[in-house]
Formats: structure tokens, sequence, C-alpha cells
């Protein structure tokens, strides 16, 4: 997909799941693009992650432009029904942006550790 503009190491994606499972129940996260780009706007997001295999991808496209404009980690899980699952819901979501961890703080500063630094170019 154009949009996935690296690889995620596949021992990442696990971790990343379960972190927003926690952060799902005891922090503050907002589901799907909209919802994630307004988190982006806002500067609220800590995280955003992105399935990669939305079509068309124009839907997604603008996520990982947004969050280096505005300095945020982003990263990708493969599938938007892994996606919705880590989030407690039934159906696939494109994206989600988590700004707060809760419990899962720890979690979420490990994995964007471990994220490619994607700083705007000047």
């Amino acid at each position: 997909m154009g949009y996935v503009d690296y690889e995620v190491p596949k021992e990442l994606v696990p971790q990343i799941i379960e972190m927003l499972s926690v952060a799902k129940d005891g922090g503050k996260i907002k589901k799907g693009v909209n919802e994630a780009t307004k988190s982006i706007e806002r500067k609220s997001a800590q995280l955003v992650v992105v399935a990669a295999d939305v079509t068309p991808e124009e839907v997604v496209v603008h996520l990982p432009m947004l969050c280096k404009e505005h300095n945020i980690p982003y990263t990708f899980v493969p599938t938007k029904k892994e996606l919705g699952v880590s989030v407690g819901l039934e159906v696939g979501t494109s994206a989600i942006a988590v700004e707060n961890a809760g419990p899962a703080a720890e979690k979420l500063q490990d994995i964007i550790k471990k994220l490619p630094k994607h700083e705007k170019k000047k």
C-alpha cells in the first residue's frame, strides 16, 4: 500500500494490539479515520495506529502526513479487523488514535521508542 511508509517489525504488532486493548478500558482512544484526524489536528493523539489493508487508500493516506506535520508517532497493523477487535469493535476500523493510554502508558512509551522517527522535512 502506498501510505504504509515503513515496515513494522512483526514482533511489535502483538504489542500494539495488546496496548490498544488495555488503553480502551482505562484510557482514552478515538476510533475511526475522522476521530483520529481530529485527534491529530488537536495534537491530543500520542500515537496513531492505521490498518495496512484499507481500500481505497485515499481514506487514510492523509494520516501519516498529518502525523509528521504535528510530530505525532504513528504505526501500522496488518488489518482493519485486527485493529477493530483490539478496541472492542465487532467490525474493522481503519485508524485509532490513542489520546491517553491509561494503564497501558508504559507499553505505549515502549512501542513509541521502537518506531522510526518521522520528522517533518524542513
